[in-house]
């Protein structure tokens, strides 16, 4: 989904996009496992706004910062009523 706030710093959803999404998902009796975004600026982990926004208790949120082009920063977490777990991530060739 594109960033409807277009914004470096701050992501947003359009409304009709995620709905559309949503019933997407019910009509196959399907749920989010994974959601995923970016860190442009700042390092791979839960701002208080990705923290405040996590509505899926059983997704995986995946973030990558882009921060660095030379390190890989890609890490994965829990997020349920706003508490982050991390979880363990492997990347391998």
């Amino acid at each position: 989904m594109l960033n409807a706030a277009r914004s470096p710093t701050f992501y947003e959803f359009d409304s009709m996009e995620l709905l559309k999404l949503y019933r997407d998902l019910d009509g196959r009796d399907e749920e989010p496992v994974v959601i995923y975004h970016s860190h442009t600026a700042t390092e791979a982990y839960p701002s208080r706004t990705d923290r405040r926004l996590a509505m899926e208790p059983g997704a995986h949120y995946v973030l990558v910062s882009t921060r660095d082009p030379d390190e890989t920063e890609f890490r994965s977490f829990r997020i349920v009523d706003e508490v982050v777990t991390e979880e363990d991530v492997r990347i391998t060739d």
